[in-house]
Formats: C-alpha cells, structure tokens, sequence
C-alpha cells in the first residue's frame, strides 16, 4: 500500500522490549526480559472488594466522565502518602493525573520539545522514553554515568554546549536500566544546574519506594526552589500496572501545560480505577504492600547476583543494585548482546539487549535483566542456561 505516513510516525519503531514481551506468553521461555512487577503480589482479593463497593456506592459517579486533572481525592492521598516519602510538600492542587507514567513521559515531549531541539539524558536511559521522545524528533546528548548516577561534570558541560537544551532527563532511583541510583549531593546540584540553566528536569521515578537496603532518598523535586523539576510518579510497580495510573507534580503554570495536552490525548484517567485506588488507599495501608513486594524483589535480586558471579564468565560484569527492578551486565568489547540472544532463545532465555538504551547508538555489549517477576527456580536455571551461552563467547 502506498501510505503517506507523516514523518514523524515513519521514524517510529516498535519498542524492542514490547516485542519481547511477546515471548512471555511462551510457557517454555524463562524472561529476564520485561520489567515486569511480579503478579502474585497484586492485590487481588482486595481489589475485588473495592471495585464492588466502589460500584455499590458511586456506581453512576464512577462510569461516568470526570475531570481532566484527575480524582481530588486520590491527589489529595498522593500528596499525603506518596509525595511525603519524596521529602517533596505539595497539595492535590500540585498534582494531575496521566495514564501510567508512560504518558507523563510522552507529554514533556509534547509540551517543551520541537523538531531538532536537544533531550539531555542519562546514558544509558529508559528504553519506552526514548521511543517516546523520538516522535518529536529531537537531538540527544548523552550523559555518562558512574556508580553513583549521571556524572555532573558531563552535565555541566552538556549544559553549556547546549544552552538551548529543553530539558533533561532522568531516573535517579535504581535507574532503568542500569539500576543505578543517583547520590543525595547529586540529586542537589541538578535542582541547582536546572534553575542555573533555567531548563526543565523531568525526573521519572517509578522505582523509589522499591528500596532494599536503608531509607529512601530524598527527590531532585525536594531540593527544587524554583519550580524547574517536573515529577512523574506511579502506581505501576508498587501496586497495579494494569490500572494504568500515574502523576505529575510540577509548578502551576508547567502543570496546566500538561493538563491541556491531556484533554487532547485521552480527556482524563479512569473514574473507576481512580476511584477504587484512593478507597484502596484509604482503606488498606499501601507502604504495608509495598513492604511485602520489597521482601520479594530483594530476596530474588540477591539471588539473581549470587548467580550472575557463580554461572556467568569471570569477565562479565554486572551492576549491584539495591533496590528496583533491573541489573545491567557488560560484556567485552566487539561482543554482541543482540546476536547472542539468537542464543540464548535456543536455550529458552531471554533479555534485553543493550543497544536500544543508547539513543545515539552503540553499545552492543550491554543487557539488561530483569530479577521481580520470576520464581527463584527459574531464576537459576535461567542464569545457568545464559552462563552456559555466554562461555562460548570466552
């Protein structure tokens, strides 16, 4: 067929890790794949008995349309709950609702990037951004990190090299997908640079609450004096990701911007899903589930480590996080992660490549694994199944 796609949907791919997720459905394949929240853990039961009191009660109110910036009262307990650990202050007034994170993500495009504008960005970074951010077909100027996040020199003189730039963009906890997490004095000097530069930060912190070790860290927001720092939250990995609900927390004038492009993407969140998750919130202590999903996560990252050094080459290294959902392993130089997937899903296992976390390119020797959603067995045996691949290689 002859289709005269607009340039901008010509330059789209689909994302790599949403093909993969397709091998999910294969019961024969172990998937260090998607970052996927373990559904075991979903609270189910409960869920049922708030969908039906919310019907019981609000049934008319809740199937009905509401407004765009979302539920008050599940701002209001976002605020109260959820912002709080941040270290960040704020009312419902501060905060709106989108459709996952995801969205949040997709409008700061929308809202501050045109055609051939610069993204500064971590490197490497949050592979469903990218792809977003690439629809308006910006420029991206990569920041190396090191153990301790996105190095602030290199931002400096990203910043200086680019005074344009239209904001930048980051995951400082338990990065994805590297699953570094940004230190405290960092997260400091980036509010500093962005209201220095006068330039938007977008900081996407789904993994926040998921800390295994220690206290969670405060937030670039609450450092934020001058309103330059946009907060997405979630409630994708520390409750329901098919509720599909996220937020954002940003300055009154910013946070207008995004509510306006809400009304013309999707009008609003669900009522019902709104609805049900601030009575969930109110009626169940969520930090209490949240624990329980920590208890989880934690045991199976060390598991997954342990085996990483006792299967994998002695060459091949990997990241150690403490909290999140991903480890990041870094093969020697001129290997190919893409290539020795072909492998590896001949042996039943799958991850991520590498590659397609580098906006620019490169990188081949990189994957990502992801520890929360499999069993400890198969975990193992995935491990030992891909340590068995990768020694052909060394």
């Amino acid at each position: 067929m002859d289709i005269r796609f607009s340039e901008r949907a010509d330059g789209l791919k689909a994302s790599e890790i949403r093909e993969l997720l397709k091998l999910t459905e294969m019961p024969e394949i172990i998937s260090f794949a998607g970052g996927l929240p373990a559904p075991e853990l979903f609270p189910v039961k409960e869920m049922e008995g708030i969908m039906q009191k919310v019907l019981e009660r609000d049934g008319k109110v809740a199937l009905q349309y509401s407004s765009t910036e979302g539920f008050k009262p599940l701002r209001e307990v976002i605020a109260k709950q959820r912002m709080t650990p941040a270290k960040v202050s704020v009312t419902a007034d501060d905060i709106a609702m989108t459709t996952g994170s995801q969205q949040g993500i997709e409008f700061s495009a929308k809202v501050f990037v045109n055609e051939g504008d610069v993204i500064i960005c971590e490197s490497p970074s949050y592979l469903g951004a990218i792809n977003a951010f690439k629809a308006y077909m910006p420029k991206f100027v990569e920041v190396p990190m090191d153990e301790h996040g996105m190095i602030m020199e290199d931002l400096e003189k990203a910043l200086k090299a680019n005074p344009n730039a239209k904001m930048i963009y980051t995951i400082p906890d338990f990065q994805n997908p590297t699953g570094i997490t940004m230190s405290d004095d960092r997260r400091k000097k980036v509010a500093e640079l962005a209201a220095e530069y006068k330039i938007p930060v977008i900081e996407d912190n789904p993994y926040g609450d998921l800390i295994f070790e220690g206290t969670r860290h405060p937030s670039i927001k609450s450092f934020d004096k001058e309103g330059w720092v946009i907060y997405l939250g979630t409630f994708s990995k520390n409750f329901c990701p098919g509720l599909r609900l996220g937020w954002i927390c940003a300055a009154p004038e910013i946070l207008e911007k995004y509510i306006v492009v809400k009304q013309g993407a999707d009008l609003q969140c669900s009522t019902l899903d709104q609805r049900a998750t601030a009575l969930f919130m109110e009626t169940y202590n969520l930090d209490e589930h949240i624990e329980s999903i920590k208890k989880v996560y934690g045991k199976r990252r060390t598991l997954m480590l342990e085996c990483l050094d006792k299967y994998f080459p002695k060459e091949v290294t990997h990241t150690n996080p403490y909290g999140g959902l991903f480890t990041w392993v870094k093969l020697k130089e001129g290997l190919d992660a893409a290539e020795i997937l072909k492998e590896a899903l001949k042996e039943n296992v799958a991850y991520v490549p590498g590659g397609s976390f580098f906006p620019n390119g490169g990188h081949p020797n990189y994957f990502r694994l992801n520890y929360s959603c499999m069993p400890e067995d198969k975990i193992v045996e995935g491990v030992k199944r891909l340590g068995t691949v990768l020694a052909k290689y060394y």
